[in-house]
């Protein structure tokens, strides 16, 4: 099934003729569960990897036998989603319940290599803004499973650029770390439905007046939508009572329906920042977005090149403020794994890999909002 970004509700460049001047193409990845083969693209799917290449591995001194057992998370998963709409049954709760964080494997020191989890595979025909090496059309990604790397102690990523067609015998099986340090770093398998889209640039990093002329705007939408509201109270709406109780829900899936029910009804409010800039969700390309910490440079540290985002991983497809972002295919249900769909948390939410333009084999850096 492809997947479908709305129209943006404004088309932004026709108020703003400067905005054409800050327009980028991101492709959104929407990944969702599935059973991809060895050379689709892919989230922590099998790897176009050769037989009689070393796998990567983690050489990084830092606790590599406490955390969750790999298998762990990946069973706890499959529980969660068979018992989607019901209660566990007494096997699964006694499953859950011997799930633990813990040393699971005490004889693996702390200095020995940890093969790193393979987290993407993305093809250059697949996303039209993959960019890498020239002849490279396919990239590889991997992490290790701890954050405690660097300064920073954040995650260590590594990329890996070739040529599909010089892959021959394919390793299998693949190496995997037995431990990770946290649920939230480990990938569930994804089928890809890469959808190109048309971004702006962050608020932030416009210039003053345009800045004050988008504000100026948002704040008249507003002032429109207040007199609106106001005409409907006159003509007798009843208000919402704040007084009436909490309701209460019996499983989390009646939460999500009723919540998504209160969003439907919810008058659309629209803003750039939410709307008409930055895609929400897993990308290839366009614009980062500095919502959290503000605008910061991140520089190529060989030649100094400004570096754009080359993927930004993310935890949610899209969130209350970006719901007008979600895929016309996923409206109907409102299904939790939509929004969701890889259950990676990674800094404060998103994490982004950025790489020269210039020359895409110098060092990559990451950020974090």
């Amino acid at each position: 099934m492809t997947r479908t970004t709305p129209p943006r509700p404004v088309d932004i460049e026709a108020v703003f003729p400067a905005l054409a001047a800050h327009r980028r193409t991101a492709t959104r990845l929407h990944p969702r569960p599935g059973a991809p083969k060895t050379g689709e693209s892919s989230l922590a799917g099998p790897l176009l990897w050769p037989a009689d290449e070393p796998w990567p591995v983690c050489t990084a001194v830092h606790p590599k036998g406490r955390g969750h057992l790999l298998s762990d998370v990946h069973l706890r998963r499959r529980i969660q989603d068979e018992a989607r709409g019901r209660d566990h049954t007494d096997q699964q709760q006694l499953l859950l319940e011997g799930m633990r964080s813990g040393v699971h494997i005490p004889d693996l020191g702390d200095a020995e290599p940890l093969p790193l989890l393979a987290v993407a595979q993305l093809r250059t025909q697949d996303v039209p803004d993959l960019r890498g090496p020239d002849g490279c059309d396919l990239l590889q990604m991997f992490w290790c499973p701890f954050e405690v790397h660097g300064p920073d102690r954040t995650i260590d990523v590594v990329l890996k650029w070739r040529r599909a067609e010089d892959v021959g015998t394919v390793l299998t099986p693949q190496p995997q770390p037995p431990v990770v340090g946290r649920e939230e770093c480990v990938p569930s398998t994804c089928v890809l439905h890469p959808e190109q889209v048309v971004e702006h640039e962050y608020l932030g990093l416009l210039d003053e007046d345009l800045q004050e002329e988008i504000a100026e705007w948002e704040e008249g939408l507003l002032d429109e939508a207040d007199a609106e509201d106001g005409e409907d109270g006159e003509d007798g709406e009843e208000a919402s009572d704040s007084s009436a109780p909490a309701a209460s829900y019996a499983t989390y899936e009646e939460y999500e329906a009723a919540m998504a029910a209160a969003r439907a009804e919810e008058p659309d409010e629209i803003d750039y920042m939410s709307d008409l800039s930055v895609a929400p969700g897993w990308k290839v390309g366009g614009y980062a977005s500095w919502h959290l910490t503000g605008p910061a440079p991140v520089d190529c540290a060989r030649c100094g090149t400004p570096m754009p985002p080359l993927l930004t991983v993310d935890t949610w497809e899209c969130d209350g403020a970006s719901r007008s972002w979600l895929p016309v295919e996923d409206r109907a249900g409102e299904d939790p794994r939509v929004i969701d769909p890889v259950g990676v948390y990674l800094g404060r939410g998103q994490m982004r890999v950025h790489t020269c333009p210039t020359d895409p084999t110098h060092p990559h850096r990451l950020s974090f909002q």
